[in-house]
Protein backbone atom coordinates (compact mmCIF):
# COMPACT_ATOMS: atom_id res chain seq x y z
CA UNK A 1 0.00 0.00 0.00
CA UNK A 2 1.45 3.57 -0.98
CA UNK A 3 0.28 6.51 0.86
CA UNK A 4 1.23 10.25 0.61
CA UNK A 5 2.26 12.38 4.03
CA UNK A 6 3.46 15.84 3.31
CA UNK A 7 6.04 14.79 0.48
CA UNK A 8 6.63 11.60 1.85
CA UNK A 9 5.77 7.84 1.60
CA UNK A 10 4.90 5.34 3.83
CA UNK A 11 5.06 1.83 2.08
CA UNK A 12 3.95 -1.37 4.01
CA UNK A 13 6.28 -4.12 3.38
CA UNK A 14 7.58 -7.47 4.23
CA UNK A 15 9.82 -8.10 7.45
CA UNK A 16 13.30 -9.08 5.88
CA UNK A 17 15.14 -7.95 8.20
CA UNK A 18 16.27 -9.63 11.97
CA UNK A 19 14.43 -12.43 13.65
CA UNK A 20 11.97 -11.30 16.40
CA UNK A 21 8.43 -11.51 17.35
CA UNK A 22 6.75 -9.94 14.54
CA UNK A 23 5.24 -6.32 15.72
CA UNK A 24 1.80 -5.29 15.04
CA UNK A 25 2.38 -3.37 11.95
CA UNK A 26 4.57 -3.75 9.30
CA UNK A 27 7.92 -1.79 8.62
CA UNK A 28 7.32 1.60 7.34
CA UNK A 29 9.89 2.87 4.57
CA UNK A 30 10.16 6.62 4.62
CA UNK A 31 11.57 8.82 1.88
CA UNK A 32 11.03 11.76 -0.11
CA UNK A 33 9.99 10.39 -3.21
CA UNK A 34 13.89 10.24 -4.87
CA UNK A 35 15.43 7.26 -3.56
CA UNK A 36 14.57 3.48 -3.80
CA UNK A 37 13.95 1.64 -0.59
CA UNK A 38 16.72 1.49 2.00
CA UNK A 39 18.79 -0.90 3.76
CA UNK A 40 18.45 1.13 7.45
CA UNK A 41 16.11 -0.22 9.62
CA UNK A 42 15.19 1.29 12.87
CA UNK A 43 13.42 -0.73 15.48
CA UNK A 44 11.60 0.72 18.52
CA UNK A 45 8.21 3.00 18.99
CA UNK A 46 8.43 6.95 17.34
CA UNK A 47 6.91 8.04 20.70
CA UNK A 48 10.35 7.34 22.71
CA UNK A 49 12.92 10.08 22.74
CA UNK A 50 15.75 7.82 22.09
CA UNK A 51 13.95 6.45 18.46
CA UNK A 52 12.81 9.93 17.54
CA UNK A 53 16.15 11.21 17.61
CA UNK A 54 17.44 8.93 15.54
CA UNK A 55 14.13 9.42 12.92
CA UNK A 56 14.75 12.78 12.73
CA UNK A 57 18.42 12.10 11.88
CA UNK A 58 18.28 9.97 9.31
CA UNK A 59 15.31 12.32 8.20
CA UNK A 60 17.62 15.62 7.85
CA UNK A 61 20.38 13.41 5.70
CA UNK A 62 17.52 12.02 3.42
CA UNK A 63 18.02 8.22 4.21
CA UNK A 64 15.39 5.96 3.38
CA UNK A 65 14.57 3.76 6.20
CA UNK A 66 12.43 1.07 7.74
CA UNK A 67 10.68 1.45 11.04
CA UNK A 68 9.55 -1.18 13.21
CA UNK A 69 7.25 -0.64 15.68
CA UNK A 70 8.19 -2.31 19.10
CA UNK A 71 5.36 -3.08 21.33
CA UNK A 72 7.20 -2.44 24.70
CA UNK A 73 4.13 -3.47 26.74
CA UNK A 74 4.63 -6.55 25.50
CA UNK A 75 8.18 -6.52 26.08
CA UNK A 76 9.55 -7.76 22.29
CA UNK A 77 11.93 -5.35 23.44
CA UNK A 78 13.03 -8.03 26.37
CA UNK A 79 12.71 -11.00 24.03
CA UNK A 80 15.62 -13.14 22.94
CA UNK A 81 16.07 -11.81 19.87
CA UNK A 82 15.55 -8.25 20.22
CA UNK A 83 18.26 -9.07 22.63
CA UNK A 84 20.67 -9.76 20.11
CA UNK A 85 20.89 -6.49 18.47
CA UNK A 86 20.15 -4.58 21.95
CA UNK A 87 21.52 -6.24 24.79
CA UNK A 88 20.53 -4.01 27.27
CA UNK A 89 17.02 -4.28 25.96
CA UNK A 90 16.31 -1.03 25.57
CA UNK A 91 15.26 1.39 22.45
CA UNK A 92 16.16 1.67 19.82
CA UNK A 93 18.05 -0.89 18.04
CA UNK A 94 19.76 -0.25 14.87
CA UNK A 95 20.72 -1.99 11.31
CA UNK A 96 22.04 -0.68 8.30
CA UNK A 97 22.91 -3.89 5.78
CA UNK A 98 24.92 -5.84 7.93
CA UNK A 99 25.91 -3.80 10.81
CA UNK A 100 24.23 -3.34 14.16
CA UNK A 101 24.07 -0.60 16.53
CA UNK A 102 22.63 0.82 19.70
CA UNK A 103 22.67 4.11 21.60
CA UNK A 104 20.88 6.82 20.09
CA UNK A 105 23.83 9.12 19.62
CA UNK A 106 25.96 6.52 18.24
CA UNK A 107 23.62 5.76 15.77
CA UNK A 108 23.64 9.31 14.75
CA UNK A 109 26.52 10.10 14.62
CA UNK A 110 27.28 6.79 12.16
CA UNK A 111 24.46 7.88 9.75
CA UNK A 112 25.84 11.16 9.42
CA UNK A 113 29.77 9.71 8.68
CA UNK A 114 27.96 7.04 6.44
CA UNK A 115 25.56 9.06 4.41
CA UNK A 116 27.86 12.71 4.81
CA UNK A 117 27.23 13.36 1.00
CA UNK A 118 23.34 13.22 1.49
CA UNK A 119 20.69 15.58 2.99
CA UNK A 120 22.09 17.81 4.86
CA UNK A 121 25.67 17.54 5.46
CA UNK A 122 26.47 20.22 8.53
CA UNK A 123 25.24 17.82 10.93
CA UNK A 124 28.89 17.25 12.48
CA UNK A 125 30.02 20.44 10.94
CA UNK A 126 30.65 22.01 7.58
CA UNK A 127 32.75 20.57 4.77
CA UNK A 128 36.20 22.09 5.40
CA UNK A 129 35.01 23.43 8.36
CA UNK A 130 37.66 20.94 10.46
CA UNK A 131 38.93 19.59 13.65
CA UNK A 132 37.64 22.52 15.95
CA UNK A 133 34.36 22.94 13.80
CA UNK A 134 33.57 19.08 14.57
CA UNK A 135 35.06 19.69 17.93
CA UNK A 136 32.18 22.45 18.98
CA UNK A 137 29.61 20.14 17.52
CA UNK A 138 31.07 17.17 19.84
CA UNK A 139 31.30 19.26 22.77
CA UNK A 140 27.32 20.68 22.77
CA UNK A 141 26.35 16.73 22.18
CA UNK A 142 28.27 15.97 25.17
CA UNK A 143 26.67 18.91 26.82
CA UNK A 144 23.33 17.45 25.95
CA UNK A 145 23.75 13.82 26.79
CA UNK A 146 25.82 14.90 30.21
CA UNK A 147 23.51 17.84 31.58
CA UNK A 148 20.59 18.35 29.46
CA UNK A 149 19.49 15.17 29.60
CA UNK A 150 19.62 13.59 33.08
CA UNK A 151 17.59 16.48 34.58
CA UNK A 152 14.92 16.31 30.94
CA UNK A 153 14.85 12.41 30.88
CA UNK A 154 13.29 12.59 34.91
CA UNK A 155 10.81 15.03 33.71
CA UNK A 156 9.98 13.57 30.66
CA UNK A 157 9.30 10.65 32.53
CA UNK A 158 7.56 12.27 35.44
CA UNK A 159 5.37 14.56 33.11
CA UNK A 160 4.10 12.43 30.04
CA UNK A 161 4.72 8.80 30.50
CA UNK A 162 3.69 8.38 34.14
CA UNK A 163 0.24 9.49 34.15
CA UNK A 164 0.27 7.85 30.49
CA UNK A 165 1.57 4.43 32.26
CA UNK A 166 -0.73 5.18 35.37
CA UNK A 167 2.12 5.45 37.56
CA UNK A 168 2.01 8.42 40.51
CA UNK A 169 3.82 11.42 39.86
CA UNK A 170 6.55 12.03 42.45
CA UNK A 171 6.52 15.90 42.99
CA UNK A 172 9.68 16.37 44.80
CA UNK A 173 11.67 14.83 41.64
CA UNK A 174 10.05 16.94 39.24
CA UNK A 175 10.57 19.89 41.48
CA UNK A 176 14.34 18.79 41.72
CA UNK A 177 14.92 18.28 38.20
CA UNK A 178 13.17 21.50 37.45
CA UNK A 179 15.79 23.17 39.15
CA UNK A 180 18.74 21.20 37.49
CA UNK A 181 16.95 22.02 34.07
CA UNK A 182 16.85 25.37 34.91
CA UNK A 183 20.58 25.67 35.83
CA UNK A 184 21.59 23.96 32.18
CA UNK A 185 19.46 26.67 30.31
CA UNK A 186 21.21 29.58 32.09
CA UNK A 187 24.19 28.45 30.33
CA UNK A 188 22.56 27.84 27.05
CA UNK A 189 20.65 31.34 26.84
CA UNK A 190 24.39 32.58 27.10
CA UNK A 191 25.45 30.75 24.85
CA UNK A 192 22.93 31.71 22.35
CA UNK A 193 23.27 34.84 22.99
CA UNK A 194 26.20 34.83 20.93
CA UNK A 195 25.46 32.01 18.18
CA UNK A 196 22.55 31.58 16.24
CA UNK A 197 22.60 27.42 17.27
CA UNK A 198 24.78 25.96 19.79
CA UNK A 199 27.71 24.57 18.02
CA UNK A 200 27.71 28.40 15.83
CA UNK A 201 25.74 29.42 13.11
CA UNK A 202 24.70 26.24 11.57
CA UNK A 203 21.88 23.66 13.06
CA UNK A 204 24.18 20.37 13.84
CA UNK A 205 23.30 17.09 15.95
CA UNK A 206 24.24 18.90 18.65
CA UNK A 207 20.60 21.21 18.61
CA UNK A 208 19.15 17.98 17.14
CA UNK A 209 19.69 15.92 19.80
CA UNK A 210 17.88 18.46 22.47
CA UNK A 211 14.16 17.84 20.54
CA UNK A 212 12.67 14.87 21.90
CA UNK A 213 13.31 15.46 25.37
CA UNK A 214 12.55 19.48 24.84
CA UNK A 215 9.15 18.25 23.16
CA UNK A 216 7.83 16.38 26.33
CA UNK A 217 8.78 19.04 28.72
CA UNK A 218 7.18 21.33 27.22
CA UNK A 219 4.34 19.24 26.71
CA UNK A 220 4.04 18.10 30.39
CA UNK A 221 3.41 21.95 31.36
CA UNK A 222 7.00 23.25 31.39
CA UNK A 223 7.29 25.58 28.32
CA UNK A 224 7.95 28.38 30.58
CA UNK A 225 11.62 26.67 31.05
CA UNK A 226 12.03 27.79 27.21
CA UNK A 227 9.96 31.33 27.00
CA UNK A 228 11.52 33.04 29.94
CA UNK A 229 14.96 32.72 28.21
CA UNK A 230 15.11 35.37 24.99
CA UNK A 231 17.56 33.23 23.45
CA UNK A 232 16.84 29.68 24.12
CA UNK A 233 13.24 30.66 23.17
CA UNK A 234 14.40 31.80 19.66
CA UNK A 235 16.43 28.67 19.60
CA UNK A 236 13.69 26.46 20.14
CA UNK A 237 11.68 28.18 17.63
CA UNK A 238 13.80 28.18 15.23
CA UNK A 239 14.96 23.86 15.42
CA UNK A 240 11.37 22.85 16.37
CA UNK A 241 10.07 23.94 13.36
CA UNK A 242 12.67 22.36 11.09
CA UNK A 243 10.75 19.82 8.57
CA UNK A 244 12.89 17.17 9.64
CA UNK A 245 11.20 17.23 13.41
CA UNK A 246 8.04 17.95 12.10
CA UNK A 247 7.57 14.87 10.14
CA UNK A 248 8.98 12.91 13.19
CA UNK A 249 6.51 14.65 15.47
CA UNK A 250 3.50 13.53 13.06
CA UNK A 251 4.59 9.86 13.58
CA UNK A 252 4.13 9.85 17.27
CA UNK A 253 0.95 9.34 18.63
CA UNK A 254 0.40 12.09 21.77
CA UNK A 255 0.01 10.39 25.03
CA UNK A 256 -3.03 10.75 26.43
CA UNK A 257 -1.87 13.00 29.47
CA UNK A 258 -0.41 15.59 26.63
Amino acid sequence: MLATLSGYRAVSRPQRTLPFPSPSRSPIAWSTGTQEMGSVTVYGPPISPAVSRVLACLLEKDVVFNLVNIDMSKAQHKSPDFLKIQPFGQVPAFQDEHTTLFESRAICRYICDKYADRGNRSLLGRRGGGLVERAHVEQWLEAEGQSFNPPSSTLVFQLAFAPHMGLPQDAAAILLNEGKLAKVLDVYERRLEESRFLAGDVFSLADLSHLPNGRYVRAGGKVELFTSRKNVARWWEEISMRPSWQKVVEMQPAPPSF
